[in-house]
């Protein structure tokens, strides 16, 4: 049932200015199947830069919203998590779990320059979970300037650069940090109209037959190892791990019968 709820919104965290900017979530009207903001404001302030030490009240608005939330995913039998009226996506890993695993080189939630909504973005992590960084190392596993692919599971690079993701034109504004953002916050709840979007892009990633799920299968059967040998293809594997997904006995042996030897 939709109720009224107060959402706080804070201005951006810029390097050299105080501008009060606007949630990017508030921009569009509310629809059946509202957004949920995350508790935190995404657009944090970092106490280490002085040029955003100072609070100004009048920076902070509280808004009240028509709030609807959506359901707890939940798991079934093959572990694959269970969102209400999304029966294709299924990913298997948490956004917890993506993190606690080793992934992003430990890079993800870094500061950045965001060329899609043009502000200055640090100390995002603050938004999520604390049980969700229980743990971690921040400064190197989570929000770390440095690329390194020691903290990933399959200890593997792979991804490309912030900047090749905004020149491709598959980052949205309500989530520049991008796919994996959304995961986030798509898993506590919220919902918007990019929802369809990033789902599909999922889809083809690491869905029934995406792209990298498909491509790990077959380089596991022309190998002759076992579907969970982390030497096959790590690259791949921790691709998928930021996708939310890792692959199981029973999905690698419906996917090998497609492999053409």
């Amino acid at each position: 049932m939709a109720r009224k709820r107060s959402i706080v919104g804070e201005t951006s965290d810029t390097t050299n200015t105080s501008k009060t900017t606007k949630q990017t979530d508030a921009e569009k009207k509310p629809n059946k199947k509202q957004k949920r903001e995350p508790s935190n404001s995404h657009k944090s302030k970092d106490k280490s830069d002085k040029s955003t030490n100072k609070s100004d009240k009048s920076d902070i608005k509280v808004v009240n919203e028509e709030i609807e939330d959506a359901s707890e995913p939940t798991r079934n039998a093959q572990g694959e998590l269970i969102f209400e009226g999304e029966p294709e996506f299924r990913p298997n890993m948490t956004p917890k779990e993506v993190l606690q695993a080793g992934s992003f080189g430990g890079t993800y939630f870094r500061p950045i320059k965001s060329s899609v909504t043009g502000e200055s973005y640090t100390g995002v992590w603050k938004e999520l979970p604390k049980d969700w960084l229980e743990g971690l190392n921040i400064g190197k596993q989570v929000a770390s300037k440095i690329y390194d692919e020691k903290v990933n599971r399959y200890g593997a690079k792979c991804g490309g650069s912030l900047e090749m993701w905004e020149q491709s034109g598959w980052m949205h504004k309500q989530d520049p940090y991008g796919w994996f953002m959304w995961y986030c916050r798509y898993y506590q709840g919220r919902r918007t109209e990019d929802d369809e979007r990033q789902i599909g892009r999922w889809k083809k990633c690491a869905g029934v037959k995406g792209r990298w799920r498909q491509n790990l299968v077959t380089k596991i059967v022309r190998s002759g190892c076992t579907y969970d040998n982390p030497g096959v293809s790590p690259v791949v594997r921790q691709t998928l791990l930021h996708w939310g997904y890792t692959l199981n006995e029973d999905d690698y042996k419906k996917g090998a019968k497609r492999v053409k030897l």
